[in-house]
């Protein structure tokens, strides 16, 4: 009981119930549509990630952008705020990336530092729309994504350079951006020997720089004062301006540096030289919004966000070898079902706190009680 008085505990815990929760309905759903590949389909999805170096890798490649764009909701949770614009700021860090790359012909390095460029103004807007008019951020941060998504459309076809029309099989007539390792490739991102040892071309130096910039938001909220101001203005806004604290810069401050984080999260993913990204695109990318069950099932903690996020790209790569006895669209209502059992990790860690407590106060009762002493007995 000791061990679940600690607040990381109770979190860990209520993450790891919202875990099997959802792995459990998803079992129920495979036995549903298909009771005699069941088992053998649960057994492919929670193995399949670790099955060859080649789907590890993959894990990992999906897992970076899911990190950052969770780094981004979860450092907006810090300061009170709902960054559901981390869809499109990705968006905006992608084009800056690939438009760096391509129609400028910068190294891998400098196109991130574009695309955190990017990020950042974009997340500042609605940042700036809350602090000064009192505009609500997921007001102003759901327009912002469309917004985003249709100006980087607008460009890119704008801008021949930019992509070639050819046919793919999965998708026909429609339009993807150039290819990097034809029109630049000193902005792929460095596999340092990884892809040899690995036997595989998802590898590359983006899931480490993704872990160390979770680490270094961690240091930023628990051990500078900037953090300290975040968090005081997330607890109590008006409390915090009394205090001294400028909650104002605070808070376009935030939403800053959490539209920075999803723009480099789009930076790794495209700058990999295994994606294109598809121009005409009519819907945002899930990467954004998968961004906020990665937030949620790591209690905002931007340590916490390197393991949630590892999970529900396991999961996802996973799903793919449920695949010719279950058709397709099952393995996302699974995934669907996880992240959304996810968002009810803060609730299941309420119960267990409330748990914890009421437990803790009988026992200090016993303890103080004369009954509960040994020998005792209730005086006449």
């Amino acid at each position: 009981m000791k061990f679940l008085k600690k607040p990381g505990a109770v979190s860990c815990m209520a993450s790891l119930l919202s875990i099997l929760a959802g792995i459990l309905f998803g079992f129920l759903l495979l036995i549903a549509f298909n009771p005699s590949h069941a088992l053998s389909g649960l057994v492919n999805m929670t193995t399949n990630g670790i099955a060859n170096s080649d789907k590890l890798a993959k894990v990992f490649y999906m897992a970076t952008p899911l990190m950052m764009t969770g780094l981004s909701v979860a450092f907006a949770f810090k300061t009170g705020l709902f960054n559901i614009g981390a869809s499109g700021q990705y968006v905006v860090g992608a084009f800056m990336a690939i438009y760096g790359a391509v129609q400028w012909q910068l190294p891998w390095y400098a196109c991130i530092l574009l695309a955190m460029l990017g990020g950042a103004i974009w997340g500042s807007i609605p940042g700036i729309c809350k602090a000064f008019f009192n505009v609500n951020e997921v007001i102003t941060s759901i327009m912002f994504n469309w917004i985003g998504l249709y100006t980087v459309n607008l460009i890119l076809l704008n801008s021949p350079a930019m992509f070639t029309n050819y046919y793919v099989p999965q998708a026909p007539n429609t339009p993807l951006t150039v290819s990097l390792k034809l029109a630049n490739p000193e902005a792929i991102l460095p596999k340092m020997g990884m892809n040899e040892w690995m036997q595989s071309e998802y590898i590359n130096i983006s899931i480490f720089l993704a872990i160390l910039i979770a680490v270094v938001m961690w240091v930023i909220l628990n051990k500078t004062t900037f953090g300290y101001e975040l968090k005081a203005c997330g607890f109590n806004r008006h409390a915090s301006e009394y205090a001294g604290i400028n909650a104002r810069r605070n808070i376009v401050l935030s939403m800053t540096i959490a539209g920075a984080l999803s723009g480099i999260g789009g930076a790794l993913y495209y700058l990999s030289g295994t994606a294109q990204y598809e121009i005409l695109k009519t819907a945002l990318p899930a990467m954004g919004f998968n961004g906020i069950p990665v937030a949620l099932l790591a209690s905002s903690n931007p340590v916490g966000t390197i393991f949630s996020a590892l999970f529900v790209s396991y999961i996802q790569v996973g799903g793919e070898a449920l695949q010719p006895e279950y058709v397709k669209e099952i393995i996302d209502i699974i995934i669907a079902v996880i992240i959304y059992l996810s968002a009810f990790a803060l609730l299941i860690r309420g119960w267990i706190g409330k748990l914890v407590t009421r437990r803790s106060l009988e026992s200090e009762e016993k303890k103080l009680s004369p009954a509960g002493k040994k020998g005792g007995n209730t005086p006449c």
